[in-house]
């Protein structure tokens, strides 16, 4: 009986998986120099430098500097929203985004720590919110996430997002708390993604009791 040829490893997940690890590894090296020297200051020269490839390379996963130090938040931003996209009907707009956020953070951590340190992703958060073009960029991008939730969320409920105000006001409610809870964990020392997701849930529990109460009362 002749012996089986040996098959080789189906060539495309092997070109996929190289493709990943060089993409990983140029946001741990930009996020590394960006926190380290400052974003303006470093070039994607630098960069691409620092994980030994050239800067068309570079270009291949990353059309500027922008794109790369927003990666992370990417990867958190889609795991909320497709956990979100699964929440059962019967669950009330705010349960929902809270539900999908928590779900979210359970698993998102590891995800996080295959890229990079989540100590890093902290220390990037900051830079972030010292860097003036950063902060515009990050407006922007919350503004737009902020019009795609309020879309699923009146989607949800069979509402018109253009006509009725509800899904926007929510939408706004909550990512005003997400970006608090966020703010407080970047200044804080627990870089833990357990601490990120106390202090989401903990701010989250805060809504109603801070829209409704009378606070003088108690």
């Amino acid at each position: 009986m002749a012996t089986p040829t040996p098959q080789a490893a189906p060539q495309g997940g092997l070109r996929e998986r190289k493709k990943q690890r060089t993409r990983d590894a140029l946001i741990r090296a930009a996020l590394e120099l960006f926190t380290e020297q400052g974003y303006d200051a470093t070039t994607i020269d630098e960069i691409a430098e620092a994980v030994d490839v050239s800067q068309r390379t570079y270009f291949r996963y990353f059309a500027n500097k922008e794109e790369v130090v927003f990666a992370v938040q990417e990867m958190v931003e889609a795991r909320f929203l497709q956990e979100l996209r699964t929440r059962p009907q019967s669950e009330a707009p705010l349960t929902a985004l809270r539900s999908a956020v928590m779900v979210a953070w359970d698993d998102i951590g590891s995800a996080i720590e295959s890229v990079v340190p989540v100590e890093l992703h902290m220390r990037s958060y900051r830079m972030i919110e010292s860097t003036p073009a950063l902060v515009a960029a990050h407006l922007r991008r919350s503004s737009e996430l902020e019009e795609q939730i309020a879309g699923l969320i009146a989607g949800r409920e069979g509402l018109d997002v253009d006509v009725d105000p509800r899904p926007r006001v929510l939408v706004a409610a909550f990512s005003g708390v997400m970006r608090v809870a966020g703010k407080v964990w970047g200044e804080g020392q627990d870089c833990s993604v357990a601490s990120i997701r106390e202090l989401t849930r903990s701010y989250l529990d805060h809504i109603g009791p801070a829209m409704e109460d009378d606070w003088r009362g108690r």
